[in-house]
Order: structure tokens, then C-alpha cells, then sequence
């Protein structure tokens, strides 16, 4: 093993050996890079362009050298040399790169309009010490939370179910841990994600808001790689442990350490998450002692490859997502004691598996099967009422997948396949006091074909995917085609122009019977599609009508860039039809009505990103949405503001990276979104509220100021660290993310306000092997 020294060569434009260029590079960026000899003998490539960033200059050296350059802490990169295969496609996705650095380094936006994240080459964003996915993804233009959870991801006025997530190829029905407040998912071995708003690939269905496909490594390198680490919610470890030459696994776990340890942290997320809840309800209630609360989370991942042949490779996947509260409630009653135990456990249990046949240089194919389970369960006892709910909420997902890849050349690629998806859920309630029990399980099966054609210019300057999707549901005897489209060109050098279009459907969806539903705490559950069109009473069962959701969007935009700066500007018209308001979370005079519609919007989005230096950059976004409702059989028909509608949302952040440190400074602001006041003509005396125009109110403005900080080191040669410290509205400003009403026993209006995290600090430390 040989470490280039930091010395700098003259500049030549000609070819020159390898080394000569490591050199040079070495000094400019003040890394080193590691490599056997016999890796980089007799390989030569040109200086790359002075003014591009590190990652950039890494991408050009892959496709000068066809080797694999991984970046590890920002300061050391290994050189290694990867199959012909892997080269290949290495080759082929340099050439649709259009901006590195797209916010902070590793987010990276291609010209087929997606975006990519590497957790491993991440920079920094503020308020996050580590680069949760879903947290990373809200810093996106046209993407927001409007509760701050990555269990309720707005993109482009959706709502969060109406997002596709993808884990190593599995649909995920949970998303979060801490009710959303933490992503689920380990980033620390997640190789990859990949977003798309809009020109979604046909391979792709659901989602008709957004596709997020998380992948973790696929190729194995013979090398172990281990790391833990902890902060103040959790502690994690994870390992990638080569068993063979040909096989290697890869494990992580991660485990709260909130029923261990009571941090700063934790109060604030038991705060924010609690503060509308049952459990919240009871510990006011002078009739109520909450005791013996136990709050945990954990998830499981492990990923076993194995290489059969040089053609022909086998993946096993599992992930467990797994959330878990209890708390007593005590009460005296006729001068005795009594005290009965609620509870509510979330889980998402996921298996795979996947072979990979590599046919000729040219063709390729992918088979997949999976399974994954979700389960939401809740036990809620009212020691007054003698009353004792139980609620289930249970998904059962099973499909089977085949996918064709032919690289006719550089120019011309051609994707196909099929898609076999099963599936069930159902939804239990069961009352004691009064005897009442509601079990509804819905199952849907779905054959889908896709194929899709890629054409990339040889100068790669232009780019068209067009492509179609080909849905059919039995159970309804529905066929939807579904056409997708992907077109960019390049022009005056530093000029991008894209069109993205595309039609989509889903048969799954989240709504909210009651405000209380699994204690308050977690209020969505997952219903499938029927396609009735009416209401269906049978017996203790009522079917609501729940249409297949469809979608249509299509977006332009023009970006600019150049000398480390970027000015990007989108575009965008949605609708999206089959929504129900049982799926919206009215919680004005719609709460308790049934009602399809759709809802349309419009919106533009604008970032402006410099990079000042090698060490310092910032950007600025804009986001401007028109989002409406449109219920024939609400609002007298007329058009009305989305549950989600923020017309304006601004972010603003600057980052500094010199060597080892690490630091982020920013600010979120949004305009306030919809919600519906009482009448001011409201009959105290009605034992009802009498409501204003639906969604004519807004609440104030909400405003967050965000930092962060990190710093790696080394312990030893092959022992590296990294600490890290970040707070959460450092302002620590009161911002209200909902405000609904309700009536007390003497018919009196009450207000709730549901707040968003204050002033919350997190401190982290990591070590990597």
C-alpha cells in the first residue's frame, strides 16, 4: 500500500502518468489517495478542469481510468479496481451527471431529473449530525414536512402515502421511528438514493408524488468495513464483513436509548410527539396518574451477497422497523385503586431476495421476490368509562419482479419487464363498552408491464427517455397505461433545458377515521382501493368508497451552470384524482364526511447555489404552490385551499468544510398553512361548532433556525472518529404546525394548538473501522 505525498506537479494538458495527476490533485484538495501499485500501473489521464469540486474531479477520473475512486471522511480516497461490468455502467452514469454538489456534497441532480444522494460522500446540512435520508431529502425544493416529520413528507403538495419508498427494491410502509420524528433507515449503509418528482422511470409504479429508492452496496470488494456510533436518542453499530471471495454480509442495528438515558433530546421529541395524544390527555386529567411510561425503537438490516458465478449473482435481504410504547394509567374509583396498562407497537418486517444474470457485455436481467408485513397495533383502556379499544391496522405486501436491461450501444439503452403485486390489509376495531367489532380486509392484485427506451447523444448534451407503464387490476377489471417522459438538452455550454411528464396510479393510501385513532399517537392507517362509489352498510362493516388514485404531472426547467454557481428553475402542474376526505385529515365541518375529489396544483421552484471556494458555499430556494380542492359535493362544488397548501417557502444555508471540520448554519421559513375557524354566527347552544369557509384561515408564518457542526479525526492508521453537535431551532420560536376545535361539557369552544419542536440540541460521536 503506497500514500501519495501532498506535492504539486506542474500543470500539463496532455496525457501523463497517473501518478504525476495524484499528485497534483493531492495538494490542490489536501487529501491523499491509497492504492496498490499493480492498480494504477500504466494508467494515464489528463489534468481534470481546475475549477470543478473533488467529487466532480473523481467522476472525471473514473472515466479516464476506469477505476473506482471511493472517498472516505473527505480526506482520504482508496483506488481500486472494479469489474469490467461495473466499470461499464460506471462509465455510462458519469455521462449523465449535470451538477455535483447540488446542495452539499453528495447530493447529486442527473440530467434525466432526479436526484442522487450518497450518505457516504455527505457533507453537511444544518441542524443534522448525520445524514438521515428522509430528514436530507426536506431540504430539496418543492419537498417539505408540513408537521417536521419524515412520516408526513410533502412533495409538491402530496400527502405522505401518495410517496413511493423503496429499500433495496422493497415498498416500506413505515418510514419513521419516534412517530416520524427520526428516519428508519440506517443511512450509514445506504449506498445510495435515488429521488424522482417527476419523469419517474417506467419500472417504477406507485408513488404518485414522489419515488425514493434507497439502495445499500451491491458489489462485494473483499474489504470489512465497521463502524457504531451514538447520539442522544440512539445508538447504533453496523459492519460489512467479506466472508469469501465470493460472499460477504452486511449488518447494521440501531437501538433508542430513550428508555435508558432521559436526555435533552428526548424531552423535546416526547413533547412535540405526545402533545396531542391520549397518553397527553391522561397525565392532565386530575383523575389520571400516567405512570411507568417505556418508550423504545429499533430496526434490524442485513443483506447476504453472493456472487455464484462472474454472471451470476444472488442478493438476501431483511429489515425490521420496530416502535414500542407503554404507560399505566391509575385512577381511584368507588375508594379503590385501578390500574390498567395501554399500549402501541409499530413494526415493518420486510424479506427479499434477488438474482442478477449478466447475459453478454449487452444484456442483463434482475429477478426479484419480496415480502414485507406492516403492523400497527394499539390497546387503549378509559378506566372511567370502563371501556377497553382495540385497534389493528395490518399490511401485507408480496411481489415479483423481472427486469430486462439491453445496451444496444452508448447511445441507445432499452429497459423492460414485468411486475406481479399482491396486496392485503385490514383494519380491526373492537369495543368492549358497548360491544362493537369491525374487522375489513381488502386484497388487490396487480399485473403490470413496462418498457422503456433511453437515448443519450454522444456528446451527452441530449437526453430522452420515453417510456410506459401498463397496470391491470383484476379485482375491478381496470387497465391503466401510464406513459412517462424524460427529455433534457444542453445548450450555449452551460445552459440545461428538461421537460418531465408523467400518469400514475396506486391503489394504496392512509386516511384518519377519528382524531384519537391508536391513542392519538400515530392517527393514519392503510386502506386499499375498492372502487366503490358508494357508501356500503353491512351489518357492523361500512365500506367507504376508495377510488384508485391517478395522477398527472408535467414540469419544465431551465438551469444554469457555471464557475461553482447554479441557478435552477422549475415549473409544475399536478392532479391528482380519487382522493377521499377521509384521507386528508379534515378536522373541520368534513371531518366525519365521506367524499371523493381531486386536488391541482401549481407551483415554481427556484435555487440559486454557489460555492464560494473549495471550503465555502451556500444556496438560497424558493418555492411558490397553488394547491386546491375540488369536491363536487363539498363547498358548494367551488374550488378550496389544500390541507397542505404553503404558498411560500424559503430556506436558506451556508456551509464551511476545511479538512476535518464541518459546519452548517440555516433558516426555513413558510408561509402558514390553511385551517378553518369557527363561525363567528356559532349557536353556543347547539352542542355542535357551526364552521367558517372551509380552509379560510392561515395560521402565522412559520420560521426555524438550524446549525450544526462536525469534526473527524483519526484514533489510529486504520481507526477513524467523528464528533458531532447540532441544535434544532436555535431560536427556539413557538411555531404552531395545527390548530383545530372542539367543545368542553358545557358547549364551550376549545382551542388546540399543536406546536413544533423547540430549542433541541443533539450530540453525536462516531468511530469507524
Amino acid at each position: 500500500m503506497n500514500v501519495v505525498p501532498l506535492r504539486a506537479q506542474n500543470l500539463q494538458k496532455k496525457q501523463q502518468p497517473l501518478t504525476t495527476v495524484l499528485k497534483v490533485l493531492s495538494e490542490k484538495f489536501g487529501v491523499s489517495f491509497s492504492y496498490i501499485d499493480d492498480t494504477i500501473k500504466d494508467k494515464e489521464s489528463v489534468l481534470p478542469p481546475t475549477d470543478i469540486s473533488l467529487e466532480a474531479t473523481l467522476e472525471f477520473l473514473r472515466t479516464e481510468t476506469q477505476l473506482d475512486f471511493e472517498l472516505l471522511n473527505n480526506k482520504y480516497i482508496v483506488i481500486s479496481k472494479p469489474k469490467y461490468s461495473e466499470a461499464k455502467f460506471l462509465t455510462q452514469k458519469l455521462k449523465e451527471v449535470f451538477v455535483t454538489n447540488y446542495l452539499t456534497s453528495g447530493i447529486t441532480k442527473l440530467n434525466d431529473g432526479s436526484l442522487t444522494i450518497k450518505p457516504r460522500t455527505f457533507g453537511i446540512l444544518p441542524g443534522l449530525i448525520e445524514p438521515d435520508v428522509l430528514q436530507t431529502i426536506q431540504a430539496l425544493p418543492g419537498v417539505l414536512s408540513a408537521d417536521e416529520t419524515v412520516s408526513n413528507i410533502n412533495v409538491r403538495g402530496g400527502t405522505h402515502d401518495q410517496n413511493l419508498l423503496l429499500w433495496d427494491g422493497i415498498k416500506m410502509f413505515q418510514s419513521g421511528h419516534f412517530f416520524g420524528l427520526i428516519s428508519a433507515f440506517n443511512p450509514h449503509t445506504t449506498k445510495k438514493v435515488s429521488v424522482f418528482k417527476n419523469g419517474t422511470r417506467a419500472k417504477y409504479g406507485d408513488g404518485i408524488s414522489s419515488i425514493i429508492d434507497m439502495q445499500l452496496p451491491d458489489e462485494i470488494d473483499n474489504e470489512f468495513k465497521a463502524g457504531m456510533g451514538f447520539n442522544f436518542i440512539n445508538a447504533d453499530g453496523f459492519a460489512k464483513i467479506p466472508l469469501s471471495k465470493n460472499t460477504e454480509l452486511q449488518l447494521s442495528a440501531r437501538r433508542s436509548i430513550t428508555d435508558l438515558i432521559n436526555t435533552s433530546t428526548y424531552e423535546q421529541y416526547f413533547k412535540r410527539i405526545f402533545q396531542d395524544s391520549d397518553f397527553n390527555d391522561a397525565t392532565k386529567n386530575d383523575d389520571f396518574i400516567s405512570q411507568n411510561e417505556s418508550f423504545y425503537f429499533y430496526d434490524i438490516a442485513v443483506k447476504f451477497l453472493f456472487d455464484a458465478t462472474k454472471k451470476d449473482k444472488f442478493r438476501f435481504h431483511f429489515l425490521n422497523i420496530h416502535n414500542q410504547l407503554n404507560y399505566d394509567e391509575q385512577s381511584v374509583i368507588n375508594d379503590r385503586s385501578e390500574a390498567l396498562n395501554s399500549n402501541l407497537i409499530q413494526n415493518n418486517l420486510a424479506f427479499g431476495t434477488t438474482y442478477l444474470r449478466d447475459w453478454s457485455d449487452k444484456l442483463s436481467t434482475t429477478a426479484q421476490v419480496y415480502v414485507t408485513n406492516y403492523d400497527l397495533d394499539a390497546t387503549n383502556f378509559d378506566i372511567l368509562n370502563n371501556q377497553r379499544l382495540i385497534q389493528e391496522n395490518e399490511v401485507y405486501d408480496g411481489s415479483a419482479k423481472f427486469d430486462i436491461n439491453y445496451e444496444a450501444n452508448l447511445n441507445f439503452h432499452f429497459n423492460g419487464g414485468y411486475q406481479f403485486t399482491e396486496t392485503g390489509i385490514s383494519n380491526l376495531e373492537d369495543v368492549n363498552n358497548p360491544t362493537f367489532r369491525s374487522y375489513i380486509k381488502e386484497v388487490v392484485r396487480t399485473h403490470s408491464v413496462y418498457a422503456e427506451s433511453q437515448y443519450l447523444s454522444n456528446d451527452a448534451k441530449t437526453r430522452l427517455n420515453l417510456g410506459g407503464r401498463l397496470n391491470y387490476f383484476g379485482k375491478f377489471d381496470l387497465i391503466l397505461a401510464e406513459p412517462r417522459l424524460s427529455f433534457s438538452q444542453r445548450f450555449l455550454n452551460f445552459f440545461r433545458f428538461e421537460v418531465l411528464g408523467e400518469f400514475k396510479s396506486q391503489t394504496t393510501q392512509q386516511i384518519i377515521d377519528l382524531q384519537n385513532d391508536f391513542l392519538g399517537i400515530e392517527k393514519r392507517r392503510w386502506v386499499l382501493s375498492n372502487n366503490q362509489t358508494q357508501v356500503i352498510e353491512n351489518g357492523n362493516q361500512t365500506i367507504y368508497p376508495i377510488p384508485v388514485l391517478r395522477s398527472k404531472q408535467l414540469s419544465t426547467g431551465i438551469h444554469f451552470n457555471k464557475n461553482k454557481l447554479l441557478v435552477s428553475a422549475e415549473t409544475y402542474i399536478k392532479k391528482v384524482d380519487g382522493i377521499t376526505t377521509r384521507s386528508q385529515g379534515f378536522q373541520n365541518q368534513y371531518q366525519f364526511v365521506n367524499a371523493i375529489g381531486s386536488y391541482e396544483i401549481k407551483g415554481i421552484d427556484v435555487l440559486l447555489n454557489k460555492q464560494f471556494s473549495d471550503i465555502v458555499g451556500g444556496w438560497v430556494s424558493y418555492s411558490y404552490s397553488n394547491n386546491r380542492y375540488q369536491f363536487d359535493a363539498l363547498n358548494n362544488g367551488k374550488p378550496f385551499p389544500n390541507n397542505v397548501d404553503i404558498t411560500h417557502a424559503v430556506s436558506f444555508a451556508g456551509t464551511y468544510t476545511n479538512n476535518n471540520l464541518k459546519l452548517a448554519v440555516g433558516v426555513n421559513w413558510h408561509s402558514g398553512t390553511p385551517h378553518t375557524e369557527p363561525s363567528a354566527n356559532d349557536n353556543p347552544d347547539d352542542n355542535r361548532i357551526s364552521y367558517a369557509l372551509p380552509n379560510s384561515s392561515r395560521l402565522n408564518d412559520y420560521l426555524r433556525a438550524d446549525c450544526s457542526a462536525t469534526y473527524a479525526f483519526n484514533i489510529s492508521d486504520a481507526t477513524r472518529a467523528s464528533i458531532g453537535a447540532s441544535v434544532w431551532n436555535v431560536l427556539n420560536k413557538r411555531n404552531v404546525l395545527n390548530t383545530y376545535y372542539t367543545l368542553d361539557s358545557d358547549n364551550n369552544i376549545n382551542t388546540i394548538e399543536n406546536e413544533s419542536l423547540g430549542i433541541t440540541p443533539n450530540v453525536s460521536f462516531r468511530v469507524y473501522f
